[in-house]
């Protein structure tokens, strides 16, 4: 196997390390502020989170996914216990791996149709989540080798990186992993231009990675399209939550495998990770600063009477031209999220594998 990553092999000096250590310490600290603000003070902490954090993350992923891989508070609290020395340090099969993706993607559609109705009002509920989140993710990381349980496979933002990271033009050092211990193949931080569709070892890979690249942009138009509902109050508010979430789902998804029949795949992934990242700032551009389609709904702070709607307007087409040019069109460079350390096994590297 042809070894991609850029300089590959490289180690971190110690005040690389340091460096790192205290910009991990320092996002990890900013995400327990992000917590406490959802228990003791939700109005903060939902801003904090759902119409701050949340809003930036997509294209910071499309940007720089790596710069997300070595930050993420949650990763690095899922490794704690490999950094400690005790992780059991298990190893995935490539079935194993693939049914954890694919529990990932439908975690991810299942989950965020609630935040219409729980997660975007109630801040101790959004801090419950993410509780529940990091004692999964540290029990599958306190078992398996390095990312490969919780970042490389059950984390729902993953399925996300591996779709909006496909033109990746910074690739940073590895802040995590010392030496690679091939935990999980194909490594998504070191293999180049990777999407969800890039391992199709098994069943679990292939749905996994057809419903995010197919779904995705869909589901995400049928998001927007449902108000916020204070709490739930019985069968047919859920039913109005997940409707239009499901209808774009099973459109788009049936649009990708006709396509599929027609048109090259990986310019189809390009594709439809543009329009899924598109729709996205389509919306919720507006919608933080009170121009919504339904007002009030997931606003930061309210300028409607401060600026004119074209500004706004004129503002999504280009996000949208940007992240159309960016992952469609800009030159694709074989560069991965991160540079993969040195092979924990020496042997391994000089056979190239």
């Amino acid at each position: 196997m042809v070894n991609y990553s850029l300089k590959s092999g490289d180690q971190l000096s110690s005040r690389s390390i340091l460096i790192w250590r205290i910009v991990q310490t320092l996002v990890w600290l900013v995400g327990v502020l992000i917590l406490f603000n959802l228990i003791f003070n939700p109005t903060i902490g939902i801003h904090l989170f759902w119409n701050i954090l949340i809003p930036v993350a997509p294209a910071l992923l499309v940007v720089a996914v790596g710069v997300w891989r070595n930050v993420c508070p949650l990763a690095s609290t899922v490794l704690f216990p490999r950094h400690l020395g005790l992780s059991k340090r298990k190893k995935l099969t490539f079935a194993q791996i693939g049914k954890l993706n694919l529990v990932a993607v439908i975690a991810l559609f299942a989950v965020v149709p609630l935040r219409h109705a729980i997660f975007d009002m109630n801040g101790p509920a959004t801090a419950l989540l993410i509780m529940s989140l990091t004692i999964i993710a540290v029990i599958v990381g306190s078992r398996y080798e390095w990312k490969s349980a919780w970042c490389s496979g059950l984390c729902p933002v993953h399925a996300v990186e591996k779709l909006y990271g496909l033109k990746n033009k910074l690739s940073l050092p590895n802040a995590h992993c010392d030496k690679c211990y091939r935990c999980v193949t194909p490594c998504p931080d070191t293999t180049p231009a990777i999407n969800p569709l890039s391992s199709k070892k098994t069943t679990y890979h292939k749905i996994a990675g057809t419903l995010m690249v197919g779904a995705f942009p869909g589901f995400i138009w049928g998001w927007f399209q449902v108000p916020d509902y204070p709490g739930i109050t019985g069968i047919e508010q859920l039913i109005l939550i997940y409707k239009m979430p499901m209808i774009g789902l099973f459109v788009t998804s049936i649009l990708f495998l006709v396509l599929k029949k027609i048109f090259q795949e990986k310019i189809l992934i390009a594709i439809f990770s543009a329009a899924a990242v598109s729709c996205y700032y389509w919306f919720r551009l507006p919608a933080l600063f009170g121009f919504g389609v339904f007002p009030g709904d997931g606003m930061l702070i309210d300028l409607s009477a401060t600026f004119p709607e074209w500004l706004i307007t004129v503002t999504v087409f280009a996000t949208t031209l940007f992240f159309f040019w960016w992952i469609v069109f800009s030159k694709q460079h074989k560069m991965s999220w991160v540079v993969r350390p040195d092979y924990a096994d020496k042997e391994v590297e000089l056979m190239g594998v």
